[in-house]
């Protein structure tokens, strides 16, 4: 695993988008070889998503031959739902780029069949030999997507009752109303994520500092979540200094020297 320790948020943000644009064009996208990006809706990558569409108006990158999968969608939202996954991430990012809506896939909330939908999605991401680069955030609890704590770490692609943590964090998007917070969501799979070729998880600010600890010095655990990127072969941690408040001494000297002494592997 990888660990990235920015100053703030803002540097945090364009880090990630900048290793984002890297790899589509090292990937060398093309029609029959497209780049396949799976990325969240939420707070923690609008800052990624604000560079990302200004690499894009620089002609740095583009997205025509980036094929987009949403991590997840609340059960009972669709695409015009303005407090669903799907209206976020057009209207906060997809919209400012020139992806092609039919490379965009997103689970719908508004299906009869969960267990169908579901088994599609991952059929989907097959049809495209799956996904190069899966990004993340991570919840206060360690989940990633909406895995949340004791999540099968073998899990595929279904619905999931969100935790009590999880409703009150995603109430700031609902008027700071939990019950308006749909319970159940469809989420992206623990290993369907780690069938990706490399995983990004983005966490930015002191409350987010004890699921970085777990990650990166606690054991592997359904508890949380996000310490199964420890079996993972090309995982990174992207964060700032706030959220590595509980880490060790040792553990941030070593990261922070790594990235600073050795550049070329990073």
């Amino acid at each position: 695993m990888r660990v990235h320790i920015k100053k703030d948020y803002d540097e945090l943000s364009r880090w990630a988008a900048n290793y984002v644009v890297y790899r589509i064009n090292k990937h060398r996208p093309s029609p029959r070889r497209p780049f396949v990006l799976s990325s969240p809706s939420g707070s923690t990558p609008l800052g990624m998503y604000k560079y990302l569409a200004q690499a894009y108006k620089e002609k740095k990158v583009s997205f025509e031959n980036v094929v987009f999968f949403g991590t997840g969608e609340y059960v009972g939202m669709g695409a015009g739902d303005e407090h669903g996954f799907q209206y976020f991430l057009w209207d906060k990012f997809l919209k400012f780029v020139n992806i092609k809506k039919e490379h965009v896939y997103f689970l719908n909330g508004l299906t009869t069949d969960l267990e169908k939908e579901c088994h599609n999605y991952e059929k989907n991401i097959q049809k495209y030999g799956g996904i190069n680069l899966f990004i993340g955030g991570v919840g206060i609890d360690g989940h990633i997507a909406f895995n949340e704590p004791y999540s099968s770490l073998v899990s595929r692609t279904r619905a999931k009752t969100l935790t009590p943590s999880t409703l009150k964090a995603n109430s700031k998007f609902f008027d700071n109303d939990v019950s308006k917070v749909p319970p159940v969501v469809l989420t992206i799979g623990i290993a369907t994520m780690m069938d990706a070729e490399e995983i990004m998880i983005m966490a930015n600010g002191e409350q987010k500092a004890e699921a970085v600890k777990q990650a990166i010095e606690g054991p592997v655990t359904h508890v949380w979540p996000i310490s199964v990127l420890q079996q993972h072969p090309h995982a990174s941690i992207i964060c700032d200094d706030s959220a590595t408040t509980e880490l060790s001494k040792e553990t941030i000297e070593y990261f922070k020297g790594l990235e600073k002494n050795n550049p070329q592997f990073i």
